[in-house]
């Protein structure tokens, strides 16, 4: 019998990704909260505050296939480190914009911009982490764990942020985000390794447990022999862009997912102002009722990868991916219209909440179907999904106080709702089991 203690390092380490996903959402989401506040001292409007808002989102979507490269070349323990720290120092940044400086709505689209540009290396980074530490049949609740972070720092925020702004000023809750960027970065990257046979507190279970099962060939639900061969081999080959720029599949998943970042954005830029300025919510209820929906998503996005895996199990991957994301979808739309329309402002955040939730209980099959179709190649197929939904995100910051403007806060919802249907229906020409993985349509780097 072996003496030796099997330990658990990867799953610290999925949770400290957690914990980052937490506080790069406080760093994204802060402005909401001080937004009022923000546009009262520097005297901008609605549309000039989303247009600071698209400018983080922009910065965020631009990055992301270089944030990738970066973390696959120098690995995730130095390009996430060192991206904490960087939009750590813009989001101090933010606070030292002098309250009488001239041109205030550039000077802060371009702080925003340039934090973006570092939070894009997180989810890069946390993937390659995964495809490192985590054996295929975990990678679905490591996954669902380091998005729920996405709901956690959302919710935190609220409470955070007003708290620090009554009692000391909207400045103050930027470097309170700060500093605690630079302590988790610290955490990370003294805790943390690229692979975990260069962590000294892996076991030699837990290394055996991991190595055994890191590809495809391990994963019973995935049975092709070709697909298992290229997981296995090459893992520095990329699918050429035609061949990805040819897929149906890849083109319905990052329309779904653009219609995605524009509803989910709603929630993170505008639905703390829309209950204080719209609903008549004053700050503390404001904060208080904003934590719901950012909550409803930590929660659903668990309870969406669960129910992937284990209807993809039962019924097959056009179920537990297709299926379930088409319906999440379409339910968050009925919400979000349904939500627009009711009276009572305490009421509408509760409907308004599940709408949120809903959404996310289709988050797992965005990044699980990348992985069934692309192969070795999933974090360059799903880098490109995700500049769709952040392009998303970037449009709603803006084209939302615009809609509201001119037609009022409820047409902006229901624009919301429409687009949940058209993600909904864009899953339904989807085929998970069309693999974009085959020999002749990848391309390798050689000296890589």
């Amino acid at each position: 019998m072996s003496t030796h203690r099997t330990t658990h390092v990867r799953w610290f380490l999925v949770f400290w990704l957690f914990v980052l996903s937490a506080v790069s959402y406080l760093d994204r989401v802060n402005i909401s909260i001080a937004g009022g506040s923000i546009a009262e001292a520097y005297h901008l409007s609605d549309v000039q505050l989303g247009k600071v808002f698209s400018a983080m989102l922009a910065g965020y979507a631009i990055f992301q296939t270089t944030a990738g490269r970066l973390a696959d070349r120098f690995g995730p323990r130095r390009v996430l480190t060192a991206g904490v720290i960087w939009w750590g120092v813009f989001t101090a940044i933010t606070a030292l914009v002098p309250a009488r400086i001239s041109g205030a709505v550039l000077v802060f689209m371009l702080v925003r911009f340039l934090l973006g540009a570092g939070e894009a290396v997180i989810y890069p980074s946390a993937n390659r982490f995964v495809a490192s530490w985590i054996p295929v049949h975990e990678r679905g609740i490591a996954n669902g764990w380091i998005f729920a972070g996405v709901g956690a720092g959302a919710g935190l925020t609220p409470p955070l942020i007003t708290y620090l702004m009554i009692h000391y000023g909207w400045r103050s809750s930027f470097w309170t985000c700060s500093v605690i960027g630079f302590l988790v970065a610290a955490v990370w990257f003294f805790v943390a390794r690229d692979k975990p046979s260069q962590h000294d507190r892996v076991s030699p279970q837990e290394l055996a447990h991991i190595e055994t099962g890191l590809t495809l060939a391990s994963d019973p639900a995935k049975n092709n022999p070709t697909d298992r061969a290229l997981m296995v081999g090459a893992p520095r080959s990329l699918l050429s862009w035609t061949r990805v720029a040819r897929s149906k599949e890849v083109w319905a998943a990052t329309l779904s997912y653009f219609c995605y970042g524009y509803v989910a954005w709603i929630f993170f830029s505008w639905f703390f102002i829309y209950l204080a300025k719209v609903r008549g919510l004053n700050l503390k209820a404001s904060a208080i009722y904003s934590m719901l929906p950012p909550l409803a998503m930590l929660v659903c996005s668990l309870l969406g990868g669960t129910l992937n895996d284990r209807l993809t199990k039962w019924k097959g991957l056009r179920l537990g991916r297709c299926i379930l994301a088409a319906a999440a979808i379409a339910l968050a739309g009925l919400f979000i219209a349904l939500g627009s329309q009711v009276k009572s402002a305490r009421m509408a955040s509760f409907v308004l909440a599940g709408g949120a939730g809903a959404l996310y209980l289709s988050q797992s099959s965005f990044w699980s179907l990348t992985a069934d179709i692309a192969g070795s190649s999933s974090g360059s197929v799903s880098g490109f999904m995700n500049t769709g939904n952040q392009i998303g995100a970037a449009i709603t910051a803006v084209l939302t106080p615009w809609i509201a403007a001119r037609y009022g806060w409820t047409a902006s919802f229901l624009v919301a709702a429409a687009l949940c249907l058209l993600g909904a229906l864009s899953w339904l020409v989807v085929n998970p089991e069309r693999s974009l993985a085959t020999r002749r349509d990848e391309v390798s780097f050689p000296g890589e």
